[in-house]
């Protein structure tokens, strides 16, 4: 059998070199880890030395403990033939590495792979080492030479190899609050292990151009309607062309923040269990945007891809899913689609059900997404600072934080505790980002634009 990597570890970083092995496997490739390959009972220096000739590469792992016995070793004894015959050998420092690691005097000079960094992209760097090939950029995707893909096409470029795919119903309401027929549709996915069973859901989503925004005339309807100057910040209505990128199927959980507020500290620490409403299916509330933040910056570190809160515009482009109504359903909702104060309507609906809590995750119908909870429930941060309209916006769905206000960011989608008409697509309102008794406001996590491997 043919490998394409060894890779070469102290056996104190073995569980870190077996989870990107895992990594490596799951993306088609054949890594060399000893407790996969080496029959016990058997000389692992004879097993290994027949084994080493069918290498194509080689990785020498370094992180805490540095250079172990049996590394030096193996090092000494198989890998400076790879150099020899010019194949790869690839020093790869590993998220525990000292920041002047001592390196094999025959690995001096050659580029590394970092994973105490998550950019540039770690295991995309290394893939590039081990094949040769290298990573699309952004830019090389989207350049002017280039054929723009399709939404099929951009979806199976951010595909993982173990990608899923689940099928779904969605439906219309007209201004009166009749639903349509179910329709069937279809969406990928991909799924983290969190451990513990836990596991957090990202959906792939294409990218396109929208217009983001409410116009003009409608905005000063709903002004009068309502008494409430706040729409004005919808405007300009403006076109933004967004990246593909993975989203969160649902709200983040209260199983999936337990599971990563237990983790190590980054930056802050974090409550395990801050919610006023409690339930593992039930989105986490009452966290402010800095933990928020936090919890990004751990979940990154734990699974080695880089998570991050949307941008307003990636987050309305994914809520509206291609539609431009008010409401991805259609001109209004009802309280049997989304979690809102239902006591109070957007259009001709008849009243609903005004619940008085948060609801468990993926109880309403979704989007042409396949996004879940993107109207009510929980209000969700994203990544910009406030600003009070759109005026100097960027177009290119990046997060919008220059010349904002610092201690605000934008909150979307509506919860529970709003009324219908705050939960349109394109409605936006803010806090400040400390404040974290907000028991209506939670967030969902992306990755990209593009997956980061």
């Amino acid at each position: 059998m043919e490998f394409d990597v060894f890779l070469c570890h102290n056996g104190q970083d073995k569980p870190e070199v077996k989870k990107i092995a895992e990594t490596l496997k799951q993306q088609g490739l054949t890594p060399w880890l000893d407790e996969w390959e080496l029959q016990p009972g058997l000389p692992w220096q004879r097993e290994l030395e027949k084994q080493i000739q069918n290498i194509k590469s080689a990785a020498v792992f370094v992180g805490g403990s540095g250079i172990g016995p049996w590394q030096q070793m193996e090092i000494e004894a198989y890998l400076r033939r790879f150099v020899r015959n010019r194949c790869p050998v690839i020093p790869v420092l590993l998220s525990n590495a000292p920041e002047q690691p001592e390196l094999p005097l025959f690995l001096e000079g050659m580029t590394w792979v970092d994973f105490r960094r998550l950019s540039p992209k770690p295991m995309e760097r290394l893939i590039w080492g081990i094949t040769g090939i290298k990573p699309c950029s952004p830019l090389e995707l989207t350049s002017e030479n280039s054929k723009t893909p399709n939404k099929e096409e951009q979806i199976k470029q951010i595909l993982p190899v173990q990608s899923q795919t689940f099928t779904f119903e969605t439906f219309t309401v007209n201004p009166n609050g009749k639903v349509s027929p179910p329709e069937s549709k279809t969406a990928r996915y991909y799924s983290e292990d969190l451990g513990n069973g836990i596991t957090l859901e990202m959906v792939a989503i294409p990218g396109g151009t929208f217009t983001m925004g409410t116009e003009d005339e409608e905005i000063e309807r709903l002004v009068k309607k309502f008494n409430w100057d706040g729409f004005r910040s919808e405007r300009p209505q403006h076109r933004v062309t967004v990246s593909s990128f993975y989203m969160g199927r649902y709200p983040i959980t209260q199983a999936q923040w337990k599971a990563i507020a237990a983790t190590a500290k980054i930056d802050i620490d974090l409550e395990t269990n801050p919610s006023r409403f409690k339930g593992d299916e039930l989105p986490v509330e009452r966290v402010n945007w800095y933990q928020a933040t936090e919890f990004c910056k751990r979940l990154s570190r734990e699974t080695k891809q880089e998570y991050r809160l949307p941008s307003e515009a990636e987050w309305e482009y994914a809520c509206r899913a291609g539609t431009t109504t008010p409401f991805y359903f259609g001109e209004t909702i009802t309280g049997k689609l989304a979690n809102s104060r239902a006591s109070g309507t957007s259009a001709d609906e008849p009243k609903g059900e005004y619940r008085q809590h948060t609801t468990p995750v993926g109880q309403f119908s979704p989007n042409a997404f396949g996004l879940y909870d993107m109207h009510g429930n929980v209000c969700e941060w994203c990544a910009d600072t406030w600003h009070d309209n759109y005026d100097g916006a960027p177009t290119d769905g990046s997060a919008w934080t220059e010349k904002g206000n610092d201690y605000r960011s934008p909150l979307r989608g509506g919860s529970w505790y709003g009324y219908p008409f705050f939960c349109r697509s394109a409605y936006r309102n803010f806090s400040d980002r400390r404040v974290d008794d907000l028991f209506n406001v939670g967030f969902r996590v992306v990755c990209g634009a593009g997956r980061t491997l």
